[in-house]
């Protein structure tokens, strides 16, 4: 049974996108597993005000009414979240079982460091949903980068980013993903259920890593054979697309790629060319003809994709 441990302290914080491979599969397989109709279900994120911690709070009472909040983001109607503090390595963790209770224990520092309780709950019960859903992946840093980003993609994971601090002498940082990770999730969910999360941040960090994870996810939409890919995209596709046609073996494997190893690929030949690319909103690969202009229908998310092949 693993724990979901987000990290948080001092230390040198990584920055960019070394995750982002794992975190576009874990997207892929939220789309699959919870269907897009299910995921609208989580089109409004947690407000900032159900998950407020004032030090004039009540701890144990506060941590359980920011719990409840979350469970019902996530919903999980009939799952009891127990809240405890100890002295631990990691920030928190989580007893996954059959339920309906689990119990939560969060890292001693969070009875003073109060406004960041939000956050680590929000990770751990992403576990327990994870949990019901049955769906995981192998190894604890994939697993935990799954975490991350379902509380993100779920709407509860603005609060991950927002616990992100740093400045000359300290620094802080709750979750497996990179801040601009981070804001690479969250600017793809917003671009679905259009939500924007900048107004919720309190950390000038969390918004300067959002806008750095949104121009990646703006990336994603502006590939070719996307119509919208700029000029000089479209001519290296059409350079890879002449070189493969060109050079490709008959009956044999195709394959020309653009270079980043999750872009377009080539298949087949003749009439029958094809281009494969992920899809920008669940990145499920999609399969259309070259022959143009073509308008596509990704079969996973059903998003309607204008190519020019």
């Amino acid at each position: 049974m693993a724990d979901g441990r987000p990290r948080g302290g001092g230390g040198d914080v990584v920055h960019g996108f070394p995750h982002l491979a794992t975190v576009r599969a874990a997207i892929t397989a939220l789309y699959r597993r919870v269907s897009p109709e299910g995921l609208y279900a989580y089109a409004t994120s947690v407000a900032p005000g159900d998950v407020a911690f004032a030090d004039a709070d009540d701890l144990h009472l506060g941590a359980h009414r920011v719990a409840g909040a979350l469970v019902r983001q996530l919903r999980l109607p009939e799952a009891r979240m127990i809240v405890g503090f100890r002295a631990m390595e990691h920030a928190a963790s989580v007893e996954l079982a059959s339920g309906p209770e689990y119990f939560v224990e969060l890292n001693d520092r969070f009875r003073t460091h109060r406004r960041d309780i939000g956050a680590a709950l929000a990770h751990e019960i992403t576990h327990v949903l994870l949990h019901r859903l049955g769906l995981g992946f192998p190894g604890t840093r994939d697993n935990e980068i799954l975490t991350d980003t379902a509380t993100t993609y779920l709407g509860a994971g603005w609060l991950l980013l927002d616990a992100y601090r740093e400045d000359a002498l300290s620094s802080q940082k709750l979750g497996y993903l990179t801040p601009e990770e981070f804001g690479y999730v969250l600017a793809k969910r917003a671009r679905v259920f259009g939500e924007d999360p900048s107004p919720w941040f309190t950390s000038p960090q969390a918004y300067t890593a959002y806008e750095r994870g949104r121009v990646e996810a703006l990336r994603d939409e502006c590939r070719p054979p996307l119509a919208a890919a700029d000029r000089a995209g479209r001519r290296r596709y059409a350079r890879e697309r002449r070189r493969y046609t060109e050079l490709r073996v008959p009956d044999g494997p195709g394959g020309a790629a653009d270079g980043d190893g999750d872009g377009y690929a080539f298949e087949g030949g003749g009439a029958g060319l094809r281009v494969s690319f992920p899809c920008p909103t669940c990145r499920q690969r999609v399969r259309v003809p070259v022959r143009g202009r073509v308008r596509a229908r990704c079969g996973l998310c059903r998003t309607v994709l204008e190519c020019d092949t």
